[in-house]
């Protein structure tokens, strides 16, 4: 059945596209604003109204030309963003009007997806009694299942071993953090700045956090890792990365999520010099895209909810109002300026 109580014709549509590819941080003259008219969903399609937006670090790296785990943005389109939003007019008879939905939504107000990017899944119905819009986009959304499966597949963590996570007060390594306090095991943070750290600690239960603008890295790790590294999950590679990896057990198994330090690089990306610690421990290093556990993520979202309800997992988001404040606002993920999981609130729910 058709249901399309919003006329779409009367609708003008705010979009951020990609003017260019950027050199280094990303700069006002790489975005371009436009307004668009919205059409009607045709049969199997559904018309969405842009809510919220998730700002992710991978979201540079999408901006470059080459090869990747996705294709990049091409220029002179939407920029592409997580989202979650609410369906106004309805083509499709697995969703109705008044829906609360997330997906690929892109920066812009509203959203159209088609039949086939239906059938593709790129459209999830989303329960607000299970946690708030936002938290969609952080612990539920795909940031918490980044954090999920690439600590409990790839770093696979033990009770009673030492698991550290770079970028411990961001999106993904909340959720890595908590999780490994969870299964047991001593949990050492990397953030910056003493705001960030004594969050991590007081609020999300790791037993340490290295403040990485007061002092040397590797002092922190002598300090709180006097046993050595298990587990490392790492947000941001460079010199962190190389700091830490003189300072893993034997089979540690280093997770490598992202590499924020390095993503906008105008010489070419710094690789470890310590790799060979790699094999001296008979150690791991492993990729992970989140994607490849896509068909599990309703496990996740059970079990972090389930968490968050016995009061074992704290969610925490860093919301920024309106779309034209988008190219400011992403660019804070490259400086710190952002505490938590970092939102961009399009309209009023």
């Amino acid at each position: 059945m058709v249901t399309d109580p919003v006329d779409a014709s009367i609708l003008s549509n705010l979009q951020i596209r990609l003017a260019a590819r950027p050199s280094g941080l990303p700069k006002p003259s790489d975005w371009n604003l436009a307004r668009q008219a919205v059409a009607s969903p045709e049969p199997g399609a559904v018309l969405i109204k842009v809510l919220y937006l998730s700002l992710d670090p991978a979201m540079r790296g999408w901006m470059n030309e080459g090869k990747s785990y996705i294709p990049p943005v091409g220029i002179g389109e939407v920029m592409r963003a997580g989202g979650v939003g609410r369906v106004i007019a309805s083509n499709n008879t697995a969703f109705a009007v008044g829906d609360h939905v997330s997906g690929g939504l892109g920066v812009q107000e509203y959203c159209l997806i088609d039949a086939a990017g239906i059938a593709r899944g790129e459209l999830t119905r989303i329960d607000l009694a299970i946690g708030t819009l936002p938290q969609w986009l952080n612990a539920l959304g795909m940031p918490g299942m980044t954090g999920y499966f690439g600590l409990l597949e790839s770093g696979q963590p033990q009770p009673g071993e030492t698991v550290l996570v770079s970028g411990a007060a961001g999106a993904v390594g909340q959720t890595v953090g908590q999780v490994a306090k969870i299964k047991g095991c001593r949990v050492v943070g990397i953030a910056g700045g003493a705001d960030k750290c004594q969050f991590v600690v007081d609020e999300l239960g790791f037993d340490a956090c290295i403040d990485y603008k007061a002092g040397l890295v590797r002092d922190g790790l002598k300090l709180y890792c006097p046993k050595g590294v298990d587990v490392y999950f790492d947000n941001v590679g460079g010199e962190i990365l190389d700091t830490v990896l003189t300072r893993i057990n034997r089979r540690a198994r280093i997770v490598i999520c992202g590499a924020i330090s390095q993503y906008n690089n105008t010489t070419p990306v710094k690789g470890p010099s310590n790799y060979l610690s790699l094999l001296v421990n008979r150690a791991r290093m492993e990729g992970i895209v989140v994607f490849d556990w896509a068909e599990r993520y309703s496990e996740a979202v059970s079990q972090i909810a389930q968490w968050m309800r016995e009061g074992k997992f704290r969610s925490r988001e860093d919301v920024v109002d309106g779309l034209a404040n988008f190219p400011a606002t992403l660019n804070l993920l490259f400086s710190g300026g952002n505490f938590g999981k970092l939102v961009l609130k399009v309209a009023d729910a």
